[in-house]
């Protein structure tokens, strides 16, 4: 598990980056949107076979659920293999002559990514930024960690837990390519604000929910805004970066959004564990601390009201 995080994390740093290669800053915006929508997509046909599979394991020939659980692992692992085919083949970057040892590849990363950092605090506009992705980022990435416990703990049932998951992922295809356009016609900023603002409602609303149906309601709206938010973050941040530098700076915005998604569950948990030392059921605990994870859009939403992208552009040609 700690190797498929290692690579997945990885991976999706130089992904990231690629896509100050791939697209101009006019259709920065839409080609996001897309690459997450098309995920959406991809990643949704197959959780449902996955889930298929699983839920009717006779239909494929398996003898319980839990064999089925195994070969879903395999079916994830040629379905990545076949699918990095074509960036492989048709993607084109500047190739590196530089050859270094194991070691020192690991020292010079660390060494780049303090560079990075001390870098990053002089641009006003980019750490802003990230200071602000860290919050709200941290919220979006704990409703998606954190749905199936949080609705197993107020009284749903797994299965149907797992239904609202593929139903987000098929909703996220269309919503985030809409997202894209959106961002096009009133810029990436002002349509993150919209997602920061819908995530505020469902945390809150969340504490409230007390039906499937309202369990459902909410999948789809978290599925509207889901690969938008994540679609427009990403580009707005690769126009205010140094196109050169794309990889160093993909690379500590992924860290701390991997890092943040830490911050989410231990802040349901404390606020949890302090409910329930006052007397209240596990059942209220659980309510308030989906609503506590609105502090996260709030503080999020409100730094970035103070970022810049024409500035942040300023300085990086300055900089370039």
């Amino acid at each position: 598990y700690v190797f498929a995080s290692i690579g997945f994390s990885g991976g999706n740093i130089f992904y990231d980056a690629l896509i100050t290669g791939v697209a101009s800053k006019k259709k920065m915006d839409f080609v996001s949107a897309l690459g997450f929508s098309l995920g959406y997509l991809g990643g949704g046909i197959l959780f449902a076979l996955n889930v298929w599979m699983v839920l009717m394991p006779e239909t494929f020939g398996f003898s319980d659920a839990a064999d089925a659980i195994k070969f879903s692992f395999l079916t994830v692992g040629i379905w990545w293999a076949v699918f990095s085919v074509p960036l492989i083949l048709f993607v084109k970057e500047p190739k590196n002559i530089q050859t270094k040892s194991a070691m020192n590849v690991v020292k010079a990363g660390f060494t780049q990514l303090k560079e990075t950092f001390q870098e990053v605090r002089h641009l006003k506009p980019i750490f802003l930024f990230l200071a602000a992705y860290w919050l709200y980022i941290d919220g979006v990435d704990t409703i998606v960690r954190m749905a199936v416990d949080y609705g197993m703990s107020i009284g749903f049932e797994r299965n149907d837990l797992i239904l609202a998951l593929l139903l987000t992922q098929f909703v996220g295809f269309p919503s985030a390519i809409g997202f894209g356009y959106l961002g096009g016609k009133i810029g990436a900023k002002c349509a993150i604000f919209i997602a920061i603002a819908v995530y505020l409602f469902v945390s809150i609303w969340g504490a409230f929910i007390q039906s499937k149906f309202e369990f459902y309601v909410l999948a789809v709206i978290i599925g509207l805004v889901q690969g938008g938010i994540q679609a427009l973050s990403r580009s707005f941040y690769a126009k205010i970066i140094p196109v050169n530098k794309s990889a160093e700076y993909f690379g500590f915005y992924n860290m701390l959004g991997k890092f943040a998604a830490v911050l989410g569950p231990v802040l349901m948990g404390g606020v949890g564990l302090l409910v329930k030392s006052m007397g209240y059921s596990s059942n209220t605990a659980s309510r308030v601390s989906i609503a506590s994870l609105s502090f996260f859009f709030i503080a999020g939403g409100i730094l970035l009201y103070f970022v810049s992208e024409e500035k942040g552009k300023k300085e990086v040609k300055y900089l370039s």
